[in-house]
């Protein structure tokens, strides 16, 4: 068997554990959570969710990635042989595999709003003759989104390029481009949060989101920011457990959840920095920031009315195309990685396995926007059945599992070894995260999952 890969250098580790993090969720969701729930009142609770809960749990997937040195089913294997606690690992790569059917369909719609806003279809005057560019761009939206052969043309793109990347590896693949990847995206971010300052009465804009309103905040307000912070860090679905894998036995694991913590805070503070005085300056603070709304409908009219707007729009979706594509290789390494480490395949058979079959499962979600749409499970269509059932019950009961496995399974030496490098680094905050992990975290994943089950009623 072929050594195990590893990422080569400490800014690659980085690079690619922070793009695997940085993901759509903090472009679509965030600025949405932050609208209805109290400004910066929210995003100083997501704040302390990170810290409090996001941190101590990533740390544990990390420690059992490192310490088990395999894939997510693996890693539990080699430290629990004999038990089920394989399980555990099973959950996270189902679950990854799951969301990944429907991601790359939502990759493709990113890719195919930014090709049209390099072509300019996106701006061209709607035939049906829309009675407000708000009538024009949710037209557009339904045009790119339900329509069965676009759509599946641009996730298939995506998937192609997910293809190529990974078959170069985890060094020449994975690490060299989120190495080039990841600082272009803090770059455009950078750029983006300079023209949305520099327009009319972006001021209030500003002032709406960072004046916080601590009356709107309220127990499932909590639950919320605590949901949007697990989901913003990966947590759950064996992405970091894999990634850990390829950790150097000499990372620092807090010096690095701290860094990938504090990247995935500052691209959500960013995007509230350019969406809210964005609307704000064209009148658009009223209406709700929600999901693909906001980034497929709402955001194209304010391009429209700004100079340049095929630039800036097509700079957007670049942006937005880059998240996407750090997020899809990461969800992809987890299957690739079992298949690798369990099925013994060669990395190039283990990636053919894993992707060729996205191109049945990701037509299916993508008709289910359009054609397929009447074919519903639970009132749902496959696309948002995938969405619902991933976010808010298999990645909770996974993460419920890893805590419980290293907070009281696993003996405690484990987790304390991971963090200090074996005792060559001190480590005074271990009680401190073993506490969590033992009894805060579960406690308050168990709420993420049981608000999802009454909100859903």
């Amino acid at each position: 068997m072929s050594e195990k890969a590893q990422f080569k250098t400490k800014l690659g580790l980085i690079a690619a554990t922070v793009g695997s993090a940085v993901g759509l969720g903090s472009v679509w969701r965030f600025p949405s959570e932050v609208q209805s729930n109290g400004g910066a009142a929210f995003l100083l609770v997501y704040i302390a969710c990170v810290f409090i809960l996001g941190i101590p749990v990533m740390l544990a997937e990390f420690s059992i990635g490192r310490a088990g040195g395999s894939d997510a089913v693996g890693s539990f294997r080699n430290l629990a042989p004999g038990k089920k606690w394989w399980l555990a690992g099973a959950l996270a790569i189902l679950t990854s595999y799951l969301i990944l059917c429907y991601y790359m369909v939502v990759a493709g719609w990113t890719f195919e709003y930014m090709w049209q806003s390099i072509t300019g279809h996106l701006y061209e005057p709607i035939a049906t003759g829309a009675s407000d560019l708000s009538a024009q761009f949710s037209t557009r939206m339904s045009e790119y989104i339900t329509d069965d052969i676009n759509p599946l043309i641009h996730t298939y793109i995506i998937i192609a390029l997910n293809l190529v990347i990974l078959l170069f590896g985890v060094q020449k693949g994975i690490e060299r481009l989120s190495n080039i990847l990841m600082p272009m995206l803090f770059v455009l971010l950078l750029a983006f949060c300079f023209v949305s300052l520099s327009l009319p009465k972006a001021s209030e804009g500003v002032e709406f989101f960072l004046k916080p309103d601590f009356s709107a905040i309220t127990p499932s307000v909590v639950i919320r920011a605590l949901g949007q912070a697990f989901f913003s860090l990966s947590l759950g679905m064996g992405v970091l457990i894999t990634y850990a894998s390829y950790f150097p036995k000499d990372t620092r694991l807090i010096k690095t959840s701290f860094s990938v913590s504090t990247s995935v805070i500052f691209v959500a503070f960013m995007m509230g920095m350019i969406i809210f005085p964005a609307v704000t300056s064209f009148g658009l603070q009223d209406r709700a920031l929600n999901g693909p709304t906001l980034v497929f409908a709402t955001l194209p009219q304010v391009f429209e009315q700004l100079p340049y707007s095929q630039l800036w729009s097509a700079l957007f979706f670049l942006f937005l195309t880059v998240a996407a594509i750090t997020s899809t290789i990461s969800i992809a390494e987890v299957s690739i990685a079992f298949m690798q480490d369990r099925c013994h395949m060669s990395r190039k058979a283990a990636c053919f396995t894993v992707l060729l079959p996205l191109f049945v499962l990701s037509t299916i979600c993508s008709l289910s926007q359009g054609s397929m749409s009447s074919v519903t499970i639970c009132g749902m269509t496959i696309f948002d059945l995938f969405d619902y059932v991933t976010a808010n019950i298999m990645l909770p009961i996974g993460s419920i599992l890893l805590c419980v496995y290293l907070g009281w399974v696993a003996k405690k030496q484990l987790f304390k070894d991971q963090l200090t490098n074996n005792g060559s680094l001190t480590a005074h905050s271990y009680r401190i995260v073993l506490f969590i992990v033992r009894y805060i975290a579960p406690i308050l994943i168990a709420g993420i999952l049981i608000s999802s089950f009454i909100n859903n009623e």
